[in-house]
């Protein structure tokens, strides 16, 4: 019958689509297996992972299923009890309104309200990188189920974030103390599908976003705005950046240093095993250990021989020869050991806290309660980016003084004037480079003070002692991004003092290295000309060379 055939042509095509439709999903399925993940438990999450999420695009972002389930059964405690108890920020106001209790239909609305209450952050966008790496922080975070949310909450925002869906997050606003309220509104709004995101073609509203990815926005549920914003996950993310440059940073001084040792013929006692044995603490041992290793290739470095004899004048004397270099040669080890050991404890810190729950209160499923306190505050974060800040500050100055000797030939007593390579005079050298390198270090110094002690009493004297740490996380990011430009230029004198010696073939392997990738960005001055766009492509060689972690390998940490 006609009908019949029909309904059998029909049918075919039904199974054919479903086929297809299945085939469709195993391959799809096939290729998330594929990409490389980063799965989030809660509890061992590393600057390491943090780095490779924000800077591989590739990355995806997986969840612990067993996590998850404890999520749920928190959640199942959270929404079970909000009728029964007074809860601070599920059923009161907030701050120094927590003497209201808010009947459960304006449960939601309240949590709504907090959120587009605080995001109202002002200033220039803080980078994507810190914001994306907010995001995974807060999503580990919220992984370890005593924040109460929902499952639903976490999988959205893990969708989000495998987007690359990055929330438009202003500087201004966060005091850091009941977390980092303000930023964090700004990702919970981007959530709930308002305000502005930064996607492909640059900042667009989320709304519009979502509805071409065919994301729902999420509708927040009983504490969830409260669990989003109540939490140190901004200025952590700013943080594990700065702990990422600082030990590039360290690596690429602990090369100069080595670097500007073979340029000066140095003896090598100030490095000696036995010299740091005698005050081993341990970033002195690992800097100068790392500076043998470096060297251990080189021609270029003076041994001082015990056995050596000279003849003692019965008169004073002045001889010619160098008996111990300038403190910015000889003590490399004493100097950039303490940048060492306070990016250790950095790291150690940031890696605790976020794997942490900053939240407030907290579900304690065991003791079948709530408990309120103050893991949301953020003078951990603060105090350690305030001694981050201090560590990079003296990397740098020791990298300025360094320009300067080479520089400064009444110093020296070898190199010409400036690294001048062209007509004395007629040309300029590099004064104009150690100008930038002055000024740069100049501004990082007042960049020092503290954030850690810099409180200021606030919401209406609830949070009368603050941490400001995500203000200390910020100015840190701009002391490196200063580091790298002073470094970029010891580079270039390092470089340039080479070529007038005449001593490649002499030089460590990491010492050819660096030349010849600053040569291939920066060639030799001898005629004057614009560097204007020449400075910037050595900074980015220093922040993308792969090579620069001898260090590392020497110790049995990960800084």
């Amino acid at each position: 019958m006609p009908g019949s055939q029909n309904g059998d042509q029909s049918q075919d095509g039904l199974l054919r689509a479903k086929s297809i439709a299945q085939d469709t999903f195993n391959l799809q399925e096939q290729q998330r297996l594929m990409k490389p993940k980063v799965t989030l438990d809660g509890d061992h999450l590393g600057v390491r992972d943090v780095d490779l999420f924000v800077h591989n695009p590739s990355i995806v972002i997986e969840l612990s299923e067993a996590k998850l389930q404890e999520v749920d059964k928190s959640r199942k405690f959270l929404e079970r009890e909000l009728n029964n108890r007074i809860i601070y920020g599920v059923n009161t106001g907030f701050g120094p309104m927590a003497s209201h209790i808010i009947n459960q239909d304006q449960l939601e609305r309240l949590q709504e309200n907090l959120v587009r209450s605080h995001a109202v952050g002002m200033g220039a966008p803080i980078d994507t990188k810190y914001v994306l790496a907010a995001m995974i922080i807060r999503l580990n975070t919220l992984t370890k189920r005593y924040s109460g949310v929902s499952r639903g909450l976490i999988e959205h925002l893990q969708k989000v974030l495998n987007h690359r869906i990055v929330p438009v997050i202003p500087e201004h606003g966060a005091v850091g103390t009941s977390g980092d309220l303000v930023q964090l509104a700004h990702i919970a709004l981007s959530l709930t599908g308002q305000g502005y995101v930064f996607y492909q073609e640059g900042k667009q509203p989320t709304s519009k976003v979502f509805q071409r990815l065919q994301v729902q926005p999420y509708k927040l549920k009983a504490k969830e705005g409260l669990s989003l914003i109540n939490g140190t996950s901004a200025m952590c993310g700013a943080g594990t950046l700065n702990c990422l440059h600082a030990h590039r940073l360290l690596s690429l001084a602990i090369r100069f240093g080595a670097f500007a040792l073979e340029l000066v013929h140095a003896y090598g006692d100030s490095i000696s095993e036995k010299l740091q044995k005698v005050r081993p603490h341990r970033g002195q041992v690992a800097v100068a250990k790392a500076i043998r290793e470096t060297l251990a290739s080189s021609s270029m470095l003076h041994s001082r021989k015990a056995e050596e004899q000279v003849d003692i004048p019965d008169e004073v004397k002045e001889i010619s020869e160098v008996v111990q270099e300038i403190y910015s040669f000889r003590c490399i080890p004493q100097i950039l050991g303490p940048v060492y050991d306070a990016l250790y404890k950095a790291q150690k810190d940031i890696e605790v806290e976020i794997n942490s729950s900053s939240d407030n209160p907290i579900v304690d499923l065991e003791g079948d309660n709530f408990l309120h306190g103050g893991n949301f505050h953020g003078d951990y974060i603060a105090f350690a980016m305030d001694q981050l800040k201090l560590a990079i500050i003296k990397l740098t100055m020791l990298s300025e003084r360094r320009i300067n000797f080479f520089l400064h030939q009444k110093l020296n007593n070898f190199f010409p004037p400036f690294l001048n390579l062209g007509q004395p005079g007629l040309t300029l050298g590099l004064q104009g480079l150690q100008f930038v390198a002055t000024s740069t270090t100049s501004q990082s110094q007042t960049l020092a003070f503290p954030q850690y002690i810099h409180s200021i009493p606030t919401n209406a004297d609830n949070q009368d002692v603050v941490s400001t740490g995500m203000e200390s996380a910020l100015l840190a990011s701009k002391i490196m991004e200063n580091a790298y430009i002073v470094l970029a230029i010891e580079l270039i004198t390092l470089a340039q003092a080479t070529d007038f010696r005449g001593v490649y073939d002499k030089l460590s392997n990491s010492s050819k290295d660096l030349f010849k990738g600053v040569r291939s960005v920066f060639p030799k001055i001898v005629e004057d000309r614009i560097m204007v766009d020449e400075l910037p492509r050595v900074v980015e060689f220093l922040k993308s060379n792969q090579t620069i972690n001898p260090y590392i390998a020497s110790t049995n940490h990960d800084c």
